[in-house]
């Protein structure tokens, strides 16, 4: 999916105080070399108004290029419909900041389009493969088919089982869904943990936790996870600490913006 600017050529932009005449509209200015600077204050903040709601998928920073650089250091960057957000503590860190805020150029891009499911443009692999059922399986559209784990992929009864979807190029993934298997033995699905990110260390199962299927998902039955557009190239399913056959018999990955 492209990316796409909105940031700079808008308009409307403010920020909590005003040092001399380096006035709020100077980081989004298009360049790098002007800048926006608050008195010292407590709390100081700078904001643009989209004029319209975005899918924000990347914010993009300049600081100050001669002294002082360190001022954006715990700049807390938010996006949201509400403008008492700004005053909004993240629970992260020390509730109160004194300084001077100074920010050269700051912009955005839009997500440009839906995310889309980028699952049927990879390769899939598992850790081991029972019969047939291989891991392609689990990516070839079909969700469910009459016979036997139909279109499903399957490994051999084995500790730590792990099925891998490797997208071929980096992604914000914002939700995986998997369905399970039609025909029976459907509680091996229970367990399974998401994982997302970009190393293979221990196969990619090392990468950060999207989430759990800690409930039984029903015999065909599908469910959702949300990723918050946590970012990369491989999607791991991984059963720690069980012995089973891994199960799967549709993932899809929604995924969008190349980072």
């Amino acid at each position: 999916m492209e990316t796409n600017p909105i940031f700079s050529y808008k308009i409307t932009k403010g920020q909590s105080s005003q040092l001399e005449d380096w006035i709020s509209r100077n980081a989004a200015d298009g360049l790098r070399d002007s800048g926006s600077h608050t008195n010292p204050q407590t709390d100081p903040w700078w904001r643009v108004d989209l004029l319209n709601e975005y899918k924000v998928n990347r914010v993009a920073i300049t600081n100050r290029l001669n002294y002082y650089y360190y001022r954006i250091n715990g700049a807390v960057i938010r996006v949201g419909n509400f403008p008492n957000d700004i005053y909004m503590w993240s629970g992260a860190g020390p509730s109160v900041t004194i300084g001077r805020l100074h920010c050269c150029e700051a912009d955005a891009t839009e997500l440009g389009g839906m995310p889309e499911n980028v699952a049927l443009k990879g390769m899939a692999v598992q850790s081991t493969t029972y019969y047939h059922w291989g891991a392609a399986n689990a990516i070839d559209g079909i969700r469910y088919a009459p016979g036997e784990a139909s279109f499903c992929s399957i490994t051999l009864n084995q500790l730590n089982p792990w099925w891998r979807l490797d997208l071929l190029d980096y992604y914000y993934i914002y939700k995986v869904t998997i369905t399970n298997r039609a025909d029976g033995y459907s509680e091996r699905m229970t367990g399974v943990e998401i994982r997302i990110g970009n190393s293979l260390e221990n196969n990619g199962n090392n990468n950060p936790r999207c989430a759990v299927v800690t409930s039984p998902v029903p015999a065909g039955g599908t469910v959702s996870f949300s990723c918050g557009g946590m970012e990369g190239r491989y999607v791991n399913m991984y059963t720690p600490n069980i012995q089973t056959h891994l199960t799967l018999c549709e993932v899809e990955v929604y995924g969008a913006g190349h980072f």
